[in-house]
């Protein structure tokens, strides 16, 4: 059976989970952050395993992440329409965007196995909304929802990118922040879109959306649009 997803991917701060929650919301189905099942773990890692995976993981391993995820355990949990995020039965979705774990989280996300989990709890999740859900990620229209009917790839520039991150964090958006953040987004970018598993890159179905020079409503309103033409009812 063809899940009702709409698969929403893009590099980072190009407003994907901002943009999926409001789709959601104006369609009355669920939306899943990834990203937020990512960070859960990380969260879990740091604060059970300790720092001893810095620079290459040797000091947590695979197995061991995914046994402490299964233990504690870390899970997603809908709650009106909302899928957030849990550590041992604690919503952790304010704990989980701190500097700490988004200098780490890239790491736990490259293990294959960590990836692996994520994905079949995403899937499970899914099957929980029988309306549909909106996810967003960096590689669900091609490795999570391959076979999802509609597949938004959003993108803007690193510059648009770079302001929108500074005004999420309430600091002052100076040409010198905004290339600093700019040089530091096009990094990650290069690391995910270069990564051996799962890479950041659009799926050859899916509709490319640049929204550089567009607002929230704006972006929103388009893939509502898509989604009501191609996903009545």
């Amino acid at each position: 059976m063809i899940p009702r997803v709409i698969a929403i991917d893009g590099p980072a701060a190009s407003g994907k989970s901002s943009t999926a929650k409001a789709v959601a919301y104006q369609l009355g189905w669920g939306h899943l952050d990834s990203g937020a099942l990512y960070r859960a773990i990380t969260l879990a890692v740091l604060d059970n395993l300790g720092d001893g995976g810095r620079g290459k993981g040797d000091g947590w391993g695979p197995q061991r992440i995914i046994a402490l995820a299964e233990d504690l355990p870390v899970r997603l949990v809908l709650v009106d329409n909302e899928f957030r995020p849990e550590i041992a039965g604690v919503d952790v979705a304010d704990a989980i965007r701190s500097e700490r774990v988004t200098q780490r989280v890239s790491e736990i996300a490259a293990i294959p196995q960590v990836r692996e989990w994520v994905n079949a709890r995403q899937r499970r999740g899914v099957l929980e909304h029988s309306q549909g859900v909106v996810v967003d990620g960096r590689d669900i229209g091609t490795v999570v929802f391959p076979d999802a009917p509609l597949k938004i790839f959003l993108t803007a520039s690193a510059d648009a990118r770079a302001r929108r991150r500074l005004a999420q964090r309430g600091e002052p958006a100076s040409p010198e922040e905004v290339r600093r953040e700019a040089t530091s987004l096009a990094a990650r970018d290069l690391a995910d879109s270069t990564r051996a598993v799962a890479p950041l890159t659009p799926a050859p179905d899916a509709v490319a959306l640049d929204t550089t020079g567009l607002d929230r409503e704006q972006q929103v309103a388009r893939v509502v649009a898509l989604a009501r033409d191609r996903l009545p009812g």
